[in-house]
């Protein structure tokens, strides 16, 4: 026995999986924050760099969470180095790009910055899928000895590791969805995205159909199961670009980035058919059937916080209880 911690089985042969698993993080697009920042200040000190940075790939491009001394947020993943790094399993070492066929006429070889050489460590989550990477970049040509290439997978441990408390600090721990804080913050950035490119997204507010009365009749262990089960089923209905939050109690909100009304109202149909026909198993052994209420508010020039976005659906969520319960609204 070494007292060594044992790392997940690397999973190379899943891109649907890990873009899930990259997505679950809920870091995308997100602000700059210390702990990040510091990791890629003290690679470039440490191993005497010019460049590096926490890099997460996503389907079609590389965005930094942190970098230092690189002068651009994100960039297309086909001009990556870190997209080939993502498929080891074992660090990515280039001592000198121009002498390698993959990168001798990329971009960044060919021009500013100049890459010479690269070192990547995959970043592996718990579930074993590389979503990112640490890397440390020079333009001069180098080998990376074996105590920066240790040095380098330290400090990418540490990043996966800070990666996973935000995302474990970020979930509802009954249901797994994003506490009500970190829907927010995640609305917030879908609020800036909006404002940036103007491309359409909407947030539907959830509400269980009389939850009291699943907890008095059945007693508040059946309520969360309840509650779960409800999770998982959204979650099961939606893209693993969409957001599920619990906003508090048996509310929830759903944000569904690139999405007109009328298509989330087609979306969150079909939520509500399943969920009212899904037979749900609670502790006593029965199995139990429950609906909801969803009110649906386009984002648009008008809103102007996440307050007011939230305040707009609960408009037709409130018309959806009163018509009837188990109903989809749509602000108009």
């Amino acid at each position: 026995m070494t007292g060594q911690t044992m790392l997940p089985q690397t999973i190379l042969d899943d891109e649907q999986g890990r873009l899930a698993a990259l997505h679950d993080l809920d870091v995308l697009d997100s602000e700059p924050e210390d702990a990040f920042e510091h990791v890629v200040s003290l690679v470039r000190a440490v191993l005497n760099v010019p460049m590096a940075a926490v890099t997460l790939i996503d389907a079609d491009r590389q965005w930094f969470k942190a970098r230092s001394g690189i002068g651009v947020a994100e960039t297309p993943r086909n001009v990556s180095f870190c997209t080939h790094a993502i498929q080891q399993t074992a660090p990515f070492l280039i001592s000198d790009a121009r002498l390698d066929a993959r990168f001798a006429d990329n971009p960044f070889v060919t021009d500013d910055p100049n890459v010479r050489s690269y070192a990547g460590i995959p970043l592996l989550t718990p579930e074993g899928y590389n979503v990112g990477v640490l890397c440390a970049i020079d333009d001069k040509v180098r080998d990376f000895n074996e105590a920066e290439v240790a040095l380098l997978g330290n400090f990418a441990r540490i990043v996966m590791n800070e990666l996973e408390l935000r995302r474990i600090a970020e979930r509802d721990q009954l249901t797994g969805a994003l506490t009500r804080r970190g829907f927010l913050d995640k609305a917030r950035q879908e609020m800036d995205r909006f404002r940036r490119y103007g491309r359409p997204s909407c947030l539907v507010l959830i509400d269980l159909d009389h939850f009291k009365q699943v907890n008095d009749a059945h007693g508040h262990p059946a309520g969360d199961a309840v509650l779960r089960e409800m999770a998982a089923t959204v979650v099961g209905a939606t893209r693993p670009v969409d957001s599920l939050g619990r906003l508090g109690g048996e509310e929830f909100a759903v944000l569904l980035p690139e999405t007109e009304a009328a298509e989330a109202l087609v979306a969150v149909e079909r939520f509500r058919v399943t969920l009212a026909q899904h037979d749900i198993a609670v502790p006593s052994g029965s199995t139990i059937r429950v609906t909801a209420s969803f009110g649906i508010a386009p984002l648009s020039d008008s809103i102007a916080t996440v307050e007011d976005w939230i305040a707009a659906a609960d408009g037709p969520l409130y018309a959806a209880k009163r018509g009837g319960r188990n109903r989809c609204e749509l602000l108009h």
